[in-house]
């Protein structure tokens, strides 16, 4: 079955609602990276979320996109903050992705307030972002970061830019807290009115490791029963308009993928799930405070 499909904001690109967030790829061999492929195209994904400081993720990607030309809709990232360093990090991108222009060049992790005026102020890198999109080498500018503070973040970087996505974590633990729903409330609300594409990462954020060994390749301890993965990802879906980025572990990429793949038919369990009945059953514990 594959994932439904939905046009990405202003940029029009008709993308599975479930986008492949390529840092699952990035300790991983070409062996392992090429099956992840082959879960992507039975389920139809054809948008692929990567970034520059995803280890090799960019360099493993390379030979899909020279296999399938065309097939998938391509975002990167960039964590510099400089114009020049900017420009530099997206043609090594370019490079190591072996193509000539990405679909989305996001500036990653825009939190720290100084890091965010450096970056939007002249001589930031979002002049280099907008001199790409001049020549070709992107054909949209977004914004990612993480933390509570992320949502009121973004808003402001929607008035400091006009950018073309964001993407922030979504999941019921983290809006259980009033400042985080509230910041991401009227967020939703500005990009929907101004048809920007809301990216949504952590879908299935179980709990901090607690010190504890890490058993998957999640800074934090995902969730992993089907049952409870089918609930944390139709919670997503079931938010009219937006994207689910997929774990960053290759091991749990099928189960995300296959409960998107069944969100239609699920859609009144899905719309009994945005209640809250069953999530908080699960003991999640936030991953932001």
């Amino acid at each position: 079955m594959t994932v439904p499909k939905l046009p990405f904001g202003r940029l029009g690109h008709q993308s599975t609602r479930t986008l492949f967030g390529a840092a699952a790829l990035s300790h991983v061999s070409q062996d392992e990276a090429d099956r992840a492929l082959d879960v992507l195209l039975e389920h139809g994904v054809n948008h692929i979320d990567v970034a520059a400081s995803y280890g090799d993720a960019e360099l493993r990607i390379a030979p899909w996109l020279k296999r399938y030309p065309n097939r998938f809709f391509v975002a990167t990232k960039t964590g510099q903050r400089t114009a020049q360093g900017g420009r530099e990090e997206l043609h090594r991108s370019l490079e190591r992705l072996g193509i000539d222009h990405v679909d989305l060049w996001q500036l990653h992790n825009l939190a720290d307030p100084i890091e965010w005026d450096t970056a939007l102020s002249p001589g930031g890198v979002i002049e280099a972002a907008v001199e790409a999109k001049k020549q070709g080498l992107v054909k949209g500018i977004g914004v990612t970061g993480h933390g509570l503070q992320i949502a009121a973040t973004h808003r402001r970087s929607l008035e400091r830019f006009d950018f073309d996505s964001v993407l922030l974590p979504y999941n019921a633990i983290t809006m259980q807290n009033e400042y985080y729903a509230a910041n991401f409330g009227a967020l939703y609300a500005t990009c929907q009115a101004r048809n920007i594409a809301v990216q949504t990462i952590k879908s299935i954020a179980y709990q901090p490791w607690w010190g504890k060994p890490h058993t998957r390749a999640t800074w934090y301890k995902p969730l992993e029963e089907k049952s409870d993965i089918d609930t944390a990802v139709w919670w997503v879906l079931s938010k009219p308009g937006i994207f689910l980025n997929t774990v960053g572990d290759i091991g749990l990429l099928p189960k995300v993928l296959d409960a998107a793949s069944r969100f239609d038919e699920q859609a009144q369990s899905a719309q009994q799930m945005s209640t809250g009945e069953h999530l908080p059953k699960l003991d999640m514990v936030p991953l932001f405070v």
